[in-house]
């Protein structure tokens, strides 16, 4: 796609992050966008950067959404086809994700349920909605977001990441699945699969809003990691545990190696240049090469290698780890 002028894209998880920065490039480039979130204020606050970047007669339509729910990405479609008045969409990123849903044996299963929903589910529902109006266009692209948690299902040892990681490596699979679908069935429709590294978002905070404050359990096994971290020490109060919980998330967003706007610029070169695979940030081709390497070495006790390679992926320490280290994503671009 030479030039996303006069086209329509659909962003799922607008309201922040690389969702909302997608929004605001896109709009500038003459691309119309609508954008669902689950956050109003967010979404309004993406409508108004949006539209003070877009040239006239672009339009920029905001929609509250679950994407996890397949009845509201229905009437999400739906809105988008009146609000816009077409019968096609050029370009759908499915964007929107969350974290959480660490262990699948000591985890809390709604928490398990719910981010696998939003980042899997969210994708398959969005993807049958508007397949068709992609389609219907005359030339289209679908954009699904994954991880490097799509290619190595960890944050390192000791850290399980069970829910989120079975969702990206799903969201691959189907994705590198649609290329012959759609060579054999749509022909002018193309995928592109975004693999990215530790992206400097509000993901870490956003998760919490989502799946609400930890159970006592689980603030008592935080505390227990956070002390083995040199986080906390022991003996430390809940309230010690959740301002640390904090500080891990503002670090998560402020200390990454890649910005929002640095990952979309990515994004879009990628499709620009007709690349299926787009890997954002340079811990996310670290990764890449390492996994490829050696994958029999991926979950052994000593698979810290990979954290020294690529940088540690969210750091329990009270200092962050200086701004251009490696960092992968915990989570690529949830609530996104």
């Amino acid at each position: 796609m030479e030039s996303f002028a006069g086209k329509l894209a659909v962003v799922t998880g607008g309201g922040t992050g690389m969702g909302r920065e997608l929004v605001i490039r896109l709009a500038a480039e003459g691309c119309s966008v609508a954008t669902c979130d689950i956050n109003e204020d967010a979404l309004a606050t993406t409508a108004e950067h949006a539209a003070k970047a877009a040239p006239g007669g672009v339009r920029v339509t905001t929609h509250l959404c679950d994407v996890a729910d397949e009845a509201q990405v229905a009437a999400f479609r739906d809105e988008v086809t009146a609000a816009h008045a077409t019968a096609h969409v050029n370009l759908l990123f499915n964007n929107a994700g969350v974290g959480g849903g660490g262990s699948f044996v000591t985890g809390s299963r709604k928490e398990w349920d719910r981010t696998f929903a939003i980042c899997w589910g969210g994708v398959y529902n969005c993807t049958r909605a508007f397949v068709p109006l992609l389609i219907a266009a005359d030339e289209a692209v679908l954009v699904n977001t994954s991880s490097v948690n799509g290619f190595w299902a960890s944050l390192g040892p000791g850290l399980p990441h069970t829910a989120y990681s079975t969702a990206k490596f799903a969201v691959k699979g189907f994705s590198e699945a649609l290329l012959e679908d759609f060579r054999v069935n749509a022909p002018h429709v193309r995928v592109a699969l975004v693999m990215p590294g530790h992206i400097g978002t509000d993901i870490v905070i956003n998760t919490r809003e989502i799946h609400g404050e930890p159970s006592p359990e689980e603030v008592a096994h935080l505390r227990t990691t956070m002390i083995a971290a040199g986080a906390l020490s022991p003996g430390a109060p809940d309230d010690a545990v959740h301002a640390t919980m904090r500080t891990i998330a503002e670090n998560f967003r402020d200390q990454a190696p890649t910005t929002p706007a640095e990952a979309v610029t990515i994004i879009l070169n990628g499709i620009h240049t007709r690349t299926w695979r787009i890997l954002v940030g340079e811990d996310a081709h670290t990764l890449d090469t390492t996994v490829r390497a050696d994958p029999l070495s991926l979950y052994t006790a000593d698979s810290a290698s990979l954290l020294s390679l690529a940088g540690s992926q969210v750091s329990l320490a009270e200092d962050p780890p200086p701004r251009g280290s490696t960092d992968p994503d915990s989570g690529a671009e949830r609530a996104d």
